[in-house]
C-alpha cells in the first residue's frame, strides 16, 4: 500500500474549529501525516494568509496536500476547488485567491471544482463549515490516492498576486503583508535590497519619517528599540526587541512603508 501523503492544515478559525477538520483527516490518516501550519491567522485575512501559505507551504516535500481554509465567502458564490501542481502537490480550499500565490510558486497549476457528490456522496455539506464537510474529506481522499479530476470538473480559478515592492532611486517602497504573533511587521521588501546598507535607514509611513537602525539580530537592538531586520520570509521586517512593532507604530497589513538609504 502506498504511504499516504502529508496534509498541511492552515486556517483563521482557531483551534476548536480546526480540530474538527483535523478529526476528519485523522479518520483516514495517521497523526504523523497531518501538520498544522497556523490557525491564528487574522479572521477573513485572505491576502495575509496567501502570503504566509505561499512561503511556509512551499517548504514541504513535493506531493504534499495543502488544505487552506480562510473563507469569508463560505456558502456564497465562490467555488470550492483543488489545484494540482507540477510537483505533485494539491492545494485544497476556497477559490478566493488564498491558494493562488502558492500555486504559482509550485508551478503548472490546474484547478478542479470540488463536487460534493463525488467527494462525499450521500452526505450533507454544511453551508457554514465546508472546511470540515467538504475540504477536509477532499484532502483526505487526495492524500490516499485519489486524483484531482476524480473529485470534480476542471475550472479556471481566481488569480491573486502578492504585492511587489518597487525601487525608486535611493528609496524602496512596499507594504506590510503580515503581522506575526510577536507584533513584527513583515514587509514585502526583499531583505537583499537593504542587505549592504550600514547603520541606519530612513523609514516613512503615514507621512511620518523616522530613522531606524538596520540590524542583523534582535540582540543588536536595545530593549524596546525599533529597528529593521531581515525576516525569516526573506523580506525586511520592522521589529521591536522584546516588544511589538505593531503596537508601537499602529501599522497593519496593507499599509505602505518606504525606506531610503544609500542603496547599491
Amino acid at each position: 500500500m502506498t504511504r499516504p501523503r502529508i496534509v498541511t492544515l492552515t486556517s483563521d478559525m482557531g483551534s476548536a474549529y480546526a480540530a474538527q477538520m483535523k478529526g476528519v483527516l485523522l479518520q483516514r490518516l495517521s497523526a504523523g501525516r497531518v501538520v498544522d501550519v497556523a490557525h491564528d491567522l487574522p479572521a477573513h485575512g485572505i491576502a495575509e494568509a496567501a502570503f504566509v501559505v505561499a512561503h511556509v507551504a512551499a517548504t514541504f516535500p513535493p506531493g504534499t496536500v495543502h488544505l487552506v481554509v480562510v473563507d469569508p465567502g463560505v456558502g456564497g458564490s465562490r467555488a470550492p476547488i483543488v489545484i494540482a501542481c507540477r510537483d505533485g502537490s494539491f492545494l485544497v480550499g476556497p477559490d478566493n485567491g488564498v491558494l493562488a500565490p502558492l500555486a504559482a510558486k509550485l508551478g503548472r497549476p490546474r484547478a478542479y471544482r470540488l463536487d460534493p457528490n463525488r467527494v462525499v456522496p450521500g452526505r450533507t455539506v454544511s453551508a457554514t463549515f465546508e472546511g470540515r464537510d467538504l475540504f477536509a474529506p477532499a484532502a483526505a481522499r487526495l492524500a490516499t490516492g485519489a486524483r484531482a479530476a476524480q473529485l470534480g470538473p476542471p475550472v479556471p480559478y481566481r488569480h491573486y498576486e502578492i504585492p511587489r515592492a518597487v525601487r525608486r532611486g535611493r528609496s524602496v517602497e512596499g507594504e506590510v503583508v503580515h503581522v506575526d504573533r510577536f507584533g513584527n511587521l513583515i514587509t514585502n521588501v526583499p531583505s537583499t535590497w537593504l542587505s549592504t546598507v550600514p547603520g541606519s535607514v530612513t523609514a516613512r509611513w503615514r507621512r511620518r519619517s523616522t530613522v531606524l537602525p538596520r540590524r542583523r539580530t534582535y540582540a543588536e537592538l536595545a530593549p524596546r528599540q525599533v529597528g529593521l531586520l531581515g525576516s525569516s520570509f526573506a523580506t525586511i521586517e520592522i521589529g521591536v526587541r522584546e516588544g511589538s512593532a505593531a503596537a508601537r507604530t499602529r501599522l497593519g497589513v496593507g499599509e505602505r512603508v518606504a525606506f531610503t538609504a544609500d542603496l547599491p
